[in-house]
């Protein structure tokens, strides 16, 4: 539900040209690693870049979601003010290399991401797991849940579209904590996209079925890539939820320390995202959203994805910079 005591505008269609040149100032930054096999290098190339574009724009920025606690991460930290001091106030939520290993081995689907909105409108995730599933637009509300079953989702949303089960596509990042989840899906004789990184570009996915060919997104990943996740949805059309994971008290520390309060709530989309949103993406790797970077002689060119979710907007952007 939205927040109603949220400002109704924050400058974002002014603000959304400013994020796109900051996700690909971070992209070009990352670019001369790609296939270098350092991913901390990278990661730093694009958090020094994206911060520097941040400090340009005229707005009171607070991070909400970065790249750790201030004792973790000398830059864009969480709580970290970013701006210069003019202009609205407003949280970001980034991920500067989303992909670092995917950027090191040069795999695709590495992305810069980064998604601002009126301050006290993006969770505040903790660095913990969130267990998520999202769908595309045009089903009805709640068709799928959390506490469905991995084979009653698929079930659900094969019913709801018209198909079989053996018509639905799934993607699930892979890893060994999934193979129960795998294996139940692939019961239902629906098909699976495993990927190796990249839950935000997974989400994203379900957005553009029609393109992308992926139904629905489901499994365990970052809680802060889960609010990013939202903020694109939120600007495409599509619902999500998502609910934290806690591996330990430590974890939920973490989360109390956040401001959360309720430890087994379940996210819907507008709950992780509560106002209008701004959000853009840059390919740093060719991937099934937008083309990594491309390097020719003399200049670098890059795609970006950019959307507003007051207007449902989404604008495809190709920048060509030429390098010295």
């Amino acid at each position: 539900m939205r927040d109603m005591s949220a400002p109704k505008d924050f400058n974002d269609r002014m603000l959304s040209l400013g994020l796109a040149r900051v996700s690909e100032a971070a992209a070009h930054a990352s670019a001369l690693l790609i296939g270098r096999g350092d991913e901390k290098a990278a990661d730093q190339a694009a958090v020094n870049a994206m911060r520097d574009q941040l400090n340009m724009l005229d707005i009171k920025g607070v991070v909400v979601i970065g790249e750790g606690e201030r004792d973790e991460a000398p830059m864009l930290f969480i709580g970290e003010e970013v701006g210069t001091g003019d202009g609205p106030e407003v949280d970001i939520a980034l991920d500067p290399l989303e992909g670092t290993t995917l950027t090191a081995k040069d795999m695709p689907n590495a992305l810069t991401v980064i998604a601002m909105a009126p301050r006290g409108t993006l969770l505040h995730a903790p660095d913990v797991y969130m267990d998520k599933l999202a769908i595309g637009p045009g089903y009805p509300v709640d068709v799928v849940s959390l506490d469905m079953s991995p084979a009653e989702r698929v079930r659900a949303l094969a019913a709801a579209r018209g198909c079989q089960p053996g018509d639905i596509t799934v993607c699930i990042l892979e890893r060994p904590r999934h193979e129960d989840m795998i294996a139940e899906v692939r019961e239902t004789g629906a098909a699976i996209r495993l990927i190796t990184d990249g839950d935000v570009a997974g989400v994203i996915h379900c957005a553009e079925a029609e393109l992308t060919g992926i139904d629905m997104y489901m499994g365990s990943g970052g809680a802060p890539e889960g609010v990013l996740a939202a903020a694109a949805l939120k600007c495409m059309g599509g619902q999500m939820w998502g609910r934290l994971l806690f591996r330990n008290d430590d974890e939920k520390g973490r989360a109390r320390k956040a401001g959360i309060t309720d430890l087994d709530r379940i996210y819907a989309r507008d709950d992780l995202v509560t106002a209008d949103v701004i959000f853009a993406a840059t390919g740093v790797t060719n991937g099934s959203i937008v083309a990594g970077v491309k390097r020719e002689p003399g200049y670098l060119q890059t795609e970006t994805i950019l959307m507003r979710s007051k207007t449902g907007s989404v604008r495809r952007m190709i920048y060509r910079n030429p390098v010295k």
